[in-house]
């Protein structure tokens, strides 16, 4: 049986007494306490992470899969590794129970659906290459724990990233994180504490997933797309860096002929 500390009392209380100096010092106070038990779970991201890393070196996906804030977090984290590392879409994939509907507004009992995860990966052809991430503060919604039992029994790679000790999602993913935040501000609102936790760890998950693919030279990301105009301005100030380029002008358009920091700078090198 879980132990829910994330629909434990709040360790404050009447908070509408609060002035709102206090209300945004208590609620900081309790902020700090997120990294400290991020840091406990080390560990087991590292086991996560070393999966996904070898299963994504022999063509394979990522996937996050949860409802409410823990699904917009995968999807947030996932959205954001093709722009960032210049990945295909389709490598790292985020899934909401109630679909894409669900990102802005809740769909009532989406998350209640045990069947309903893996249909939804299902429809990505998910294979034994792939990895799934389930996401749940609670660590008990049926919407992952279906998937997650049914990616079980087709021999593919399971992890998760709740906040309670002992849940049910931990119990069927090969690689649990647990990260255990205790009683949020507001009692029951896991969109606070277990949400940045979760944000963190998927920073962790993905950030070193991606160096380790080689999408990072030295700190830069070096095959970042260029979007807008301050990544081509960050983009060409790394190829005047890397290249010795004194001319601004030259490094911007050599990296618009080759459409990345990492093309652009070994054409230089090696011309």
């Amino acid at each position: 049986m879980s132990t829910k500390t994330t629909e434990s009392d709040s360790l404050y209380n009447n908070l509408e007494n609060m002035s709102i100096n206090e209300l945004l010092q208590n609620m900081n106070n309790e902020d700090i306490t997120v990294p400290q038990a991020v840091n406990k779970a080390i560990p087991q991201i590292e086991k996560l992470v070393e999966c996904i890393v070898e299963k994504m070196k022999k063509g394979g996906r990522l996937f996050y899969m949860g409802a409410g804030t823990s699904g917009r977090l995968g999807i947030l984290d996932a959205s954001e590794c093709p722009p960032t590392y210049g990945i295909e879409h389709g490598l790292v994939v985020g899934l909401i129970a109630g679909g894409d509907t669900a990102i802005r507004k809740a769909v009532e009992f989406a998350e209640d659906d045990i069947n309903q995860g893996w249909e939804d990966l299902k429809s990505y052809q998910i294979n034994a290459n792939d990895v799934v991430v389930g996401i749940a503060a609670s660590g008990s919604t049926p919407y992952v724990i279906g998937a997650l039992q049914m990616c079980n029994n087709n021999a593919i790679n399971t992890g998760c990233i709740v906040c309670n000790t002992n849940s049910e999602i931990a119990s069927v993913s090969k690689f649990p994180i647990e990260v255990v935040v205790g009683p949020e501000f507001v009692t029951g609102s896991t969109r606070m504490k277990s949400g940045t936790a979760q944000k963190l760890v998927l920073n962790m998950i993905s950030t070193s997933t991606m160096i380790k693919l080689g999408r990072v030279k030295g700190n830069k990301m070096v095959d970042m797309a260029l979007s807008n105009n301050k990544l081509v301005d960050r983009g060409t100030r790394m190829i005047m860096k890397n290249t010795q380029i004194d001319n601004y002008d030259e490094a911007k358009n050599l990296l618009l002929t080759y459409g990345s920091v990492r093309k652009a700078t070994e054409f230089y090198l090696e011309k």
